[in-house]
């Protein structure tokens, strides 16, 4: 961004270029490709009285240049005031660009696919099996089988027809449910 500072039948000390630049910089918040900002402050006296004008030119890449006229009495509030109305016209213009509240239907149905596409790559799969009927089991078999197949868990029947899971703790032990 260039940045241009220029005074006409007024000297721009480095307190007012310093105030100038840091106005500036306020604007680099909405993200817009500023290409350049030129500052005009100058001077002016009507009816006996001295008035301060500062102009803000500010050149945005593919848009129209925002143009800002402000008059006061005294120059750091002329800045401010120039300032505070150059936030707010980039402001609109990043508003109607990025335009929050408008998604038309068609968009509306692409995010919830994809919403649904997420949520389903998130999911565990689960893969039912059917359960045949089995002879009841002793505890000890079904222990022999999980530390020889290396299965974590085992269900089973045992002698009281009682639905059992035989599973290996984090502890390298083994629970009984």
């Amino acid at each position: 961004m260039n940045i241009s500072l220029t005074g006409r039948q007024l000297e721009l000390t480095d307190a007012i270029k310093v105030h100038m630049n840091a106005s500036i910089e306020t604007l680099n918040k909405f993200n817009m490709d500023i290409i350049s900002v030129n500052v005009v402050a100058s001077a002016q006296t009507k009816k006996g009285k001295n008035h301060s004008v500062v102009e803000f030119v500010i050149n945005l890449a593919h848009k129209n240049s925002i143009v800002i006229k402000q008059n006061d009495d005294d120059l750091y509030a002329a800045i401010d005031l120039a300032t505070a109305r150059a936030q707010k016209a980039m402001r609109r213009m990043h508003h109607k660009e990025t335009d929050y509240n408008k998604v038309g239907i068609n968009g509306t149905k692409n995010e919830a696919v994809d919403v649904k596409e997420a949520v389903e790559a998130l999911e565990d799969e689960i893969i039912p099996v059917e359960l045949a009927l089995y002879k009841p089991r002793e505890v000890e078999d079904v222990l022999q089988d999980i530390k020889e197949s290396g299965k974590l868990f085992e269900i089973f029947i045992d002698h009281e027809d009682k639905t059992r899971v035989l599973y290996k703790r984090n502890d390298g032990k083994f629970g009984l449910y």
